[in-house]
């Protein structure tokens, strides 16, 4: 993700917001390893190094010796059991988008933060496909952001 740093400089209030009410990450083990931008300084890790606390990463590939404050987990309905424990009355902020797509799908997502760089992609996982399956739709929260969203799902 070190090519997305130049898009994002200075302070955004939204990410702001959302860091504030974070009490846990959910993220996926491709995001978990992937390529930051900050990587050895003291801006490494989720939102600009800013952000301590809990993380379970979803994954089949576990570390013999996670990191401090890392849970790893093979099971999406655990892993989001473990984050929702470990935020309390905060968030649970899911990094990855092949994670975001199985809440969704599974019906466990609540809101949906679309923050929006500069630039087109040519690959990488869409925020969300599903062959064959239905529209999500999205209402806006009142008063932020207006790219924050509470999932509405048909049941």
């Amino acid at each position: 993700m070190s090519w997305l740093a130049e898009h994002f400089t200075g302070e955004d209030p939204t990410a702001s917001e959302l860091l504030a009410g974070t009490g846990a990450l959910l993220v996926g083990r491709n995001t978990f390893d992937g390529d930051d931008p900050n990587r050895g300084t003291d801006k490494e890790g989720a939102f600009g190094g800013q952000y301590q606390g809990p993380v379970i990463v979803l994954t089949h590939r576990t570390p013999a010796e996670p990191p401090a404050d890392t849970t790893f987990c093979s099971d999406l309905r655990s892993g989001v059991d473990q984050a929702t424990k470990a935020a309390g009355d905060k968030y649970v902020t899911i990094l990855g988008a092949n994670v975001a797509k199985q809440c969704l799908e599974a019906g466990l997502l609540d809101e949906v933060l679309v923050l929006i760089a500069p630039v087109l992609l040519g690959d990488g996982v869409p925020l969300f496909r599903s062959p064959g399956g239905t529209n999500v739709g999205l209402s806006p929260l009142p008063g932020g952001s207006p790219h924050w969203y509470r999932v509405v799902y048909d049941r």
